[in-house]
């Protein structure tokens, strides 16, 4: 994979290996595993600061506990990397994040010591509360551990889950605080209380003094419980009540989660107890790389080595837009769910401070939340990636939808994703969307479009969503479509080369538009002439139907649907079912071309619109 050699991490190819390794040589691996993600995640791209943040965390874990049989569970899963190579697969990260390659978030699939698959925040101790209760259930002894950082913490299911934590669990849940502070405990006493809970000392007697009174018979149980009542009493007046202990869940902590010996030491006393407990720990992200410790958000994603990074993107259009109609509109909100950056409402936040929210890992608040507002007279404009969107399905069906309030869903990385994977893809949201009622559907192609759409939404009195991909615009949609006489004249569909001579017409929206005109033209080499209809407004569904039927030619031809998204439900099919009724389309052959049935996952070489039968090799194929 390169020239390097790193004299410890070569050696490890299992948990096993690395159990061997005797103690004095932990730092130099740690070292050496630094070493290894800043060279490699540099050239492939990846998640780079929340990895060198858990580098001690993740060798502590596989000395402590035994994968597979013990579970580790990672929340978002985008901090696994150091797992996967003590895991043996140091060799795949020539190609992480490549299509075939190897996964950038844990995968079922990929090892047998990736326990739960995630790309999704706040899913962790819900599936590793499953994990030891079907342990429990069957009579084993094995161990469940689920890592959440405090930004995942935020999410309501984890409350759920701890809601539902049966005490007497095998089960471990350690909390990586590296950013955003949920402890208020920082003074003397609860610095000093650290320092003593991670020396080992302190756990020897602590557990050696449990075993000698809970020994003591017939009263040695109540002995010990009356102690720790009492105990739980003191530390409440002098360092304040613990969130998790009022819970019934043993707390330990806070640990410095880059002080090897100290996270070892809390990990054997938290595994020894026998019961469902907390570890906090904190973490420096970026820990090791100067850059990225200064700078942890810049690091948080990388982007592979020699790429070059857009000028612009939709996520930053769309921000900047936002913010300038923000400053003649006093009733416009933004809000994001810890996507601030990732949604490009950083501009936004600085502008308008006031009407910024962020309410954290909570999609489904965010969307109600947003329902509120509208209710109440604002302008609520909510940016969320398409993927997580999902999770807020109910509140736009019941709070926003039924009540027909004016929220703006403002959907980021719409269509597939070809680093992140199946996990990120943005396939879905077309087809839930336009099951439901008041709901305006807008797919631009491009920045003037995105701004049209914004201008559009913020005079509709309905439930608009606004769907745009990642990155920047395509130049050849932008030449094909926004270069003629009616470029500054918003329209809900725009057209090139769609006449009465067409052989065949496209029907298509967003950026696969691209391939549409690759398709075009490689027939049109072939003497085959071919129409495209760009829709940036699907919905109405009857409405757009209308348009696309007013321009077909009356002759036989094909009318191909074109997607990046599920087919089941989605544009194709309910634009199609809309025009089966007018006359124009009885003497159509009609192909519906979208993701079937599928999440989308390529092999080695292949893109994504590949691997769906999506690209215009796919739609000249139709044609042989």
């Amino acid at each position: 994979m390169n020239d390097r050699k790193y004299t410890l991490l070569d050696k490890i190819k299992s948990p096993a290996d690395l159990k061997r390794l005797p103690r004095c040589k932990t730092e130099a691996l740690c070292k050496e595993i630094r070493e290894f993600l800043i060279e490699n995640v540099s050239k492939t791209g990846g998640h780079l600061a929340s990895n060198l943040g858990v580098v001690e965390l993740s060798v502590a874990l596989h000395k402590v506990f035994d994968s597979p049989n013990d579970h580790i569970i990672f929340d978002v899963g985008h901090q696994s990397y150091v797992h996967k190579l003590l895991t043996g697969r140091k060799e795949g990260f020539s190609e992480l994040r490549m299509p075939g390659g190897l996964s950038g978030f844990p995968k079922r699939e990929e090892s047998e010591h990736d326990a739960f698959g995630a790309g999704h925040s706040s899913t962790s101790v819900s599936a590793a509360l499953g994990f030891a209760l079907a342990d429990k259930l069957e009579g084993k002894n094995d161990h469940t551990v689920a890592v959440i950082g405090d930004g995942a913490f935020t999410g309501g299911m984890v409350h759920e889950a701890l809601n539902n934590c049966n005490k007497n669990l095998n089960l471990t849940i350690i909390l990586n605080e590296n950013e955003m502070s949920i402890s208020k405990n920082t003074g003397r006493f609860a610095k000093n209380l650290a320092k003593i809970r991670t020396s080992g000392g302190y756990f020897k007697a602590k557990a050696t003094t449990r075993s000698i009174v809970q020994g003591i018979p017939i009263i040695g149980e109540d002995i010990f419980e009356g102690i720790k009542h009492t105990k739980k009493a003191v530390k409440d007046v002098l360092y304040g009540s613990n969130y998790f202990e009022d819970m019934g869940i043993f707390y330990l902590g806070p640990i410095d989660g880059n002080d090897y010996n100290a996270v070892e030491s809390v990990l054997r006393e938290a595994r020894g107890l026998g019961q469902c407990t907390v570890v906090h720990i904190k973490t420096t992200k970026g820990k090791g790389y100067f850059p990225a410790e200064t700078k942890p958000a810049l690091y948080h994603g990388i982007q592979p080595l020699g790429t070059q990074k857009p000028k612009t993107t939709y996520s930053k259009e769309f921000g900047q837009a936002l913010s300038i109609m923000a400053s003649s509109n006093k009733k416009i909100c933004a809000i994001t769910a810890a996507m601030s950056e990732g949604t490009g409402l950083e501009m936004f936040r600085y502008q308008h401070p006031n009407r910024f929210f962020d309410v954290g890992i909570a999609e489904p608040h965010a969307v109600t939340f947003a329902a509120g507002l509208a209710a109440n007279g604002m302008r609520p404009f909510v940016a969320i990636y398409s993927t997580f969107l999902q999770r807020s399905y109910d509140n736009i069906i019941h709070d926003v939808a039924l009540q027909s309030l004016p929220v703006t869903l403002c959907i980021d990385r719409a269509g597939l994703n070809q680093s992140d994977g199946a996990t990120h893809h943005g396939i879905f949201d077309v087809a839930f969307l336009s099951q439901i009622p008041n709901v305006e559907i807008y797919t631009p192609a491009c920045f003037k479009a995105l701004y049209y759409a914004l201008e559009a939404a913020e005079a509709s009195d309905k439930c608009c969503a606004i769907r745009y991909p990642s990155g920047t615009e395509n130049e050849s949609i932008v030449k094909e479509f926004y270069s003629g006489k009616d470029a500054d004249a918003y329209d809900s569909i725009r057209c090139s080369g769609v006449n009465s001579k067409c052989d065949a017409i496209i029907i298509t929206h967003g950026r696969i538009c691209a391939e549409a005109i690759k398709a075009r033209d490689a027939l049109r080499a072939r003497g085959i002439s071919v129409g495209i209809i760009l829709a940036e407004k699907i919905k109405p569904y009857d409405v757009l139907a209308k348009r696309v039927a007013e321009l077909l030619p009356k002759k036989k031809i094909k009318v191909i649907t074109l997607e990046e998204e599920i087919r089941a439900g989605g544009f194709g099919m309910l634009l199609l079912d809309k025009l089966s009724s007018y006359e124009v389309m009885k003497n159509k052959e009609t192909v519906i071309l979208a993701t079937d049935d599928n999440f989308c996952i390529p092999k080695k070489g292949e893109t994504c619109f590949e691997a769906s039968g999506i690209s215009a090799e796919n739609i000249v194929d139709l044609f042989e």
